[in-house]
């Protein structure tokens, strides 16, 4: 019996991964195989995935205190915690078939606040407080793209996103308004910055087949790589690393410069674009 149940939970967390259009090494190579261990041990447990989300959101503000007192390698250690436990709730719900919208929601909102405390802790430790407003908004802009870029993929390869039915629950609607009024103007921003450049790209007379050949190409993999592995899970793991270094402000820094190669691959995604769509290898 035990047998057939850990077979059982194995098809379920295969057919579970998230469809990404790039691996984030970090998940793929630490995390992920980790959270698929954890994930295996509370499904029999019946845990919420919800309650994941709450333990991960405690966890990481009490990794920020840690972090604003100076105890550097204890806020390294509780932030990788975080993020394990970050990489399983997905994983709970999509395995147990509890993927809802609450979930959805509660999640991007609590690793945006745990995201804020750690930058403004940052902040402190350092001295940089600018920087570290910088840094914040360097890393919040990076994860915005990377999410917003995965999702026009999955469209233009015929794998669009569907979100899970409605409850209709009043903490459902209390989060869908913060997301809309936090994340959803910097989503139109970059769906519409992203399609706008695409069309100006192609032209007004591209036929649909091979704007549909464009598409795929603009959304291209060096792109989709490169901010995969700007995710959280990998940002988190280099404050980590710069903790127990000890430099702490190296991580600021570093989360500044994640923003250069940005304009260096938009222009080649238009490139591509443009190649796909006159049929040049």
């Amino acid at each position: 019996m035990g047998t057939s149940t850990d077979t059982t939970h194995a098809v379920a967390l295969a057919r579970a991964e998230k469809d990404r259009p790039a691996r984030e090494l970090v998940i793929a190579y630490g995390f992920g195989p980790l959270a698929a261990v954890l994930v295996r041990l509370l499904l029999p447990l019946r845990v919420p995935p919800t309650a994941v989300v709450l333990v991960h959101l405690a966890v990481g503000l009490a990794a920020a205190v840690l972090l604003a007192a100076g105890v550097l390698v204890g806020a390294a250690v509780l932030l990788q915690v975080k993020t394990l436990l970050d990489n399983a709730d997905g994983l709970l719900a999509r395995t147990s078939g509890q993927v809802t919208l609450v979930g959805r929601y509660l999640d991007t909102e609590a690793d945006l606040v745990v995201n804020a405390v750690v930058f403004a802790a940052l902040g402190s430790v350092t001295g940089e407080p600018w920087l570290a407003l910088a840094g914040f908004l360097a890393s919040a802009f990076l994860l915005t793209l990377d999410f917003n870029l995965s999702d026009l993929h999955r469209e233009a390869g015929g794998r669009a996103t569907r979100l899970p039915a409605r409850s209709g629950s009043g903490l459902e609607r209390a989060l869908e308004s913060v997301y809309r009024v936090v994340f959803g103007p910097q989503d139109r921003l970059v769906r519409g910055f992203s399609r706008r450049r695409l069309e100006q790209a192609l032209g007004p007379d591209a036929g649909p087949g091979r704007t549909a050949r464009a598409t795929l190409a603009y959304y291209d993999r060096l792109t989709m790589t490169y901010l995969a592995n700007t995710g959280l899970s990998t940002q988190l793991a280099a404050v980590g690393l710069c903790l127990v270094l000890g430099v702490p402000e190296v991580f600021l820094w570093l989360a500044v410069a994640g923003l250069l190669p940005l304009p260096a691959l938009q222009l080649r995604r238009e490139r591509l674009a443009r190649r796909a769509l006159a049929g040049t290898p």
